[in-house]
């Protein structure tokens, strides 16, 4: 009786040993799973800076986390108030600064200035942030954007979008305070709009070439 069940109790052990020896050889003949879709990007809040640098700057705003200052962005963009305006607060190592009309850091639109709308994203390489004075409700419509990290900066100013391509015309906007010969906003617009890049000149072009770094 004893022998009789440890012989059934084997024969199973052994069968159970056949079947997963086979298992990996039946899944490899399963299909693969269907890879995740791409998530398309928010063609509505992505700013387009097209810069005498020599190319174009997109950003991807963030309205979820800022919604009054993108929605601020978004309607001078489509007024053309940012075409032609300088960047005229450049500072080595830390960020380049636009969007005043009279180039001197003092101006802004006609707009009232915004509630302050601080939130948790990092000022990082790339990101770009809203100005003002110091006082929290007084963004307008002057913004930078970092060159490197600037931690300190958390919680201070509204983080609105980020760079996504093209930092490398922005790294090539000439530095001072303000710049000798300033970089300009040659265009803005949203990318929804589908507006084409202006002409480059050959000189900035090459100005705004990635040095390999």
């Amino acid at each position: 009786m004893l022998s009789r069940i440890f012989l059934s109790k084997l024969t199973a052990l052994i069968l159970g040993g056949l079947f997963l020896a086979g298992a990996p050889a039946l899944a490899q003949t399963l299909p693969p799973a269907p890879a995740p879709a791409p998530v398309a990007p928010d063609l509505e809040n992505m700013l387009v800076l097209d810069l005498s640098t020599g190319g174009r700057v997109t950003i991807q705003m963030f309205p979820a986390v800022a919604p009054a200052h993108v929605e601020r962005i978004k309607t001078l963009t489509r007024q053309g108030f940012y075409n032609g305006v300088i960047f005229h607060r450049v500072i080595e190592g830390f960020m380049a600064q636009t969007g005043d009309p009279t180039g001197t850091g003092q101006g802004g639109s006609e707009l009232p200035d915004l509630k302050a709308e601080f939130n948790k994203l990092p000022h990082l390489r790339g990101t770009v942030s809203m100005a003002r004075t110091n006082e929290p409700d007084t963004a307008n419509s002057q913004f930078f954007i970092c060159f490197q990290p600037r931690f300190s900066l958390d919680n201070k100013y509204t983080v609105f979008g980020r760079v996504t391509s093209g930092m490398q015309f922005v790294d090539a906007i000439e530095r001072g305070e303000p710049p000798a010969s300033p970089s300009k906003v040659l265009q803005a617009s949203i990318a929804a709009d589908n507006v084409p890049p202006p002409a480059f000149s050959a000189q900035s072009v090459a100005v705004g070439q990635p040095s390999g770094s």
